[in-house]
């Protein structure tokens, strides 16, 4: 089925300006959404999604009641929830494999939800901005691309991207919103910025660095999350990082140098200690078994035995 804009499906389109040309609602609900104050979500009731990862739940869910990434430039964000059962995905998706990551997300709400209940599947993105390499346009109509592949009718609320989520300081253009959190009860879509970014976050960040696909990290059902097994070879020229000067840094680890908010330098040189330190990843996966998180009565993610 196609994408349905306002029960209307979306014609083929070629560009995000046409898209928001056809539908100006659209042009303005973004408006509204990127104007809203930043929420600092509670680390304590969060579950946070890293790049090139997806988590889904469902309001009965005890342990999470907002999912929310951050961080992104060029990436998008893809929000998917079916307003009969509650249940809703995030995505933080980069454009490494679009078109078999929508159908993850697709499969990971709808295999939530019952499927004879009342209600309808529908789609909020973020992300992205009027980067110069255009990284971001390709994204935006690859995702969109891809919904329209689906067989399910998914319904296009929320469309923050591109053009629609960029600003211009001092002659360089930017995202205006880098992180949005889902409320799992209500299902609202905001803004946000977050803190805490675990569990695990130096080893989730170094499976994606080390070319990782797009993983579910959650397991709804039991309340865990859930990270690997994945695997990396020894790779001890990447050390050479260490000693560069920040902008170099920029320049060739980043999509959009000039946009990266401003710990991602840091980001970017623990990550690499960590796989520095971890040379091979056996270790950390005992047995060839995930490393297993569960929410503690303190409302910490700790390690399940």
């Amino acid at each position: 089925m196609p994408l349905l804009i306002q029960n209307r499906a979306l014609d083929r389109i070629t560009s995000t300006g046409e898209l928001f040309d056809r539908h100006p609602h659209l042009k303005e609900n973004a408006r509204t959404f990127r104007s809203q104050p930043l929420v600092y979500v509670d680390p304590k009731c969060l579950l946070y999604v890293q790049q090139r990862e997806f988590a889904a739940t469902t309001p009965a869910d005890k342990s999470v009641s907002v999912i929310g990434s951050g961080d992104a430039t060029t990436c998008h964000f893809v929000v998917l929830r079916h307003t009969g059962s509650g249940a809703v995905c995030l995505a933080h998706c980069d454009g490494s494999c679009t078109w078999s990551e929508i159908p993850l997300i697709v499969k990971a709400v709808t295999s939530l939800s019952n499927v004879s209940k009342e209600g309808r599947l529908e789609l909020h993105l973020a992300g992205g901005f009027n980067d110069e390499s255009k990284t971001s346009h390709k994204l935006s109509l690859n995702i969109l691309a891809a919904f329209q592949k689906q067989k399910e009718e998914i319904h296009l609320e929320t469309c923050c991207i591109t053009e629609m989520n960029d600003i211009v300081v001092d002659g360089n253009h930017s995202p205006v919103v880098y992180g949005i959190g889902v409320n799992v009860t209500t299902g609202d879509v905001f803004p946000s910025s977050f803190t805490h970014k675990g569990p695990a976050e130096e080893l989730r960040s170094a499976r994606t660095f080390t070319g990782g696909q797009m993983a579910d990290i959650y397991d709804s059902s039991r309340g865990l999350v859930k990270i690997g097994p994945c695997s990396w070879s020894p790779n001890l020229d990447i050390g050479f990082w260490l000693s560069q000067e920040d902008d170099t840094i920029l320049k060739y680890l980043s999509t959009s140098p000039l946009a990266e908010p401003p710990h991602f330098v840091q980001h970017m040189k623990t990550t690499i200690q960590f796989l520095l330190e971890h040379p091979s990843s056996d270790n950390l996966f005992p047995g060839g078994q995930p490393q297993l998180y569960h929410r503690s009565e303190r409302g910490d993610w700790e390690r399940a035995v």
